[in-house]
């Protein structure tokens, strides 16, 4: 993007004296830049991350598991313990060969409802569980405002990557927000359906083609209703893939805090294993956030960290649809050139092995690692921030030092 044209844009922008912070100095190369990528609907975290330890694994996902490491299809062994997604190899996978990518197991918020929108939201805000909700006051906003205070030469430049401002980014600190979207088309439309319903016209099958599409159509509508729905209107991971390098650009030249969201992770039915839906979307999310790397710079990047999280995990067991369903802890991503040699390249955080018995009642992934104390963690590494910097970014939360950078 050249300069004028995104000032030309950033002049559209409703908010007073936006502006003449976006033209005040560019960051440096060694300025921190942090983005945070939330997953709404809940990613199944077992075929991203999976527990090649546990044999129960493949005995709890007869049609959906995730091959062995060395099988055909199978599973990218990252140590003794754990194997990635095999669609992630030509994108994460090197990253993490190269520790400039990490991940942390039973992850996640002790919230229980396993509601998509009371766990998204309590997730954004970042505020004491069983309290009065603040909704104007989103925990990005809340680290946006404490790093203002502490660099008021160098303005604080957060953006939001959606169609409208998130809660996590809601607040004080002036925020700007860009719609960053793409829609993907259905395989067959409802013009299709009924050009192949009407060459049965007058043959005995013609009742029976008519009925299979109406209850298709209305199967994927009622799916696709409920995936959007969960998705809170968030970019899909195919959207995400073509403009990783445009928010890469941005970031590299305006912008130190960003946020984006990927919709199209509630994978109820017909998820897929090593192929199939949620294969498709991981790849499409590896391969812009490799993207995203590259198109930054190599020395931003080692100044960068991008998180990325889900409001909670699924299932353990697969269900009787061939998919999953809503569960508790989960799997965060940490990406960057500058994660340290403890943290880069390695599964990190507390864990345990994942067996029948160490299930979180009987059916999910236990939170060990609980969000705000591990991003609280992160923040003060990245940040410098003091004990009373992170009670104003997360109230009532003892920092949990991962040593990720």
């Amino acid at each position: 993007m050249q300069r004028r044209h995104l000032l030309h844009w950033a002049s559209a922008l409703p908010l007073t004296g936006y502006m003449d912070r976006l033209q005040a100095a560019l960051p440096g190369a060694g300025t921190p830049r942090l983005l945070v990528v939330f997953l709404r609907g809940a990613y199944d975290c077992c075929s991203l991350l999976v527990p090649t330890h546990s044999d129960y694994y493949w005995a709890a996902r007869p049609t959906i598991a995730i091959a062995r490491p060395g099988q055909a299809c199978g599973a990218l062994a990252l140590d003794g313990q754990w194997g990635l997604h095999p669609v992630l190899e030509d994108c994460i996978y090197p990253l993490f060969q190269n520790g400039q990518a990490c991940f942390i197991p039973f992850a996640g918020i002790d919230d229980l409802s396993r509601s998509h929108f009371e766990t998204q939201d309590a997730i954004e805000l970042g505020q004491p569980p069983g309290g009065h909700r603040n909704y104007p006051s989103g925990f990005l906003n809340r680290l946006a405002q404490v790093l203002a205070r502490g660099r008021p030469s160098t303005p604080v430049m957060p953006m939001a990557f959606t169609s409208q401002l998130p809660l996590v980014l809601r607040g004080r600190q002036q925020v700007a927000n860009m719609e960053l979207r793409s829609v993907t088309k259905p395989g067959i439309d409802e013009a299709r359906s009924r050009l192949i319903a009407s060459m049965y016209q007058g043959t005995p099958l013609e009742a029976a083609v008519h009925e299979g599409f109406a209850v298709s159509h209305a199967v994927q509508n009622s799916v696709q209703q409920e995936m959007e729905q969960a998705g809170r209107n968030a970019i899909s991971p195919r959207g995400f893939a073509l403009v990783a390098r445009r928010m890469a650009a941005l970031m590299r030249e305006r912008f130190d805090l960003g946020f984006v969201d990927v919709g199209g992770w509630d994978t109820h039915i017909n998820q897929g294993g090593s192929r199939g839906p949620l294969a498709n979307r991981l790849r499409e999310l590896g391969q812009g956030l490799s993207s995203f790397a590259q198109e930054i710079g190599p020395e931003p990047w080692r100044h960068t960290v991008v998180v990325v999280l889900s409001e909670f995990g699924r299932t353990f067991r697969e269900n009787g649809s061939q998919g999953t369903d809503h569960g508790h802890g989960t799997v965060y991503w940490l990406l960057g050139g500058g994660l340290s040699s403890s943290a880069g390249g390695r599964i990190v955080g507390e864990q345990i092995e994942l067996g029948e018995k160490s299930l979180f009642q009987n059916r999910d992934h236990p939170v060990l690692n609980e969000y705000r104390a591990v991003l609280g963690g992160l923040f003060a590494r990245m940040y410098g921030l003091n004990a009373q910097h992170m009670q104003q970014v997360f109230s009532g939360v003892s920092p949990r030092d991962l040593q990720l950078v």
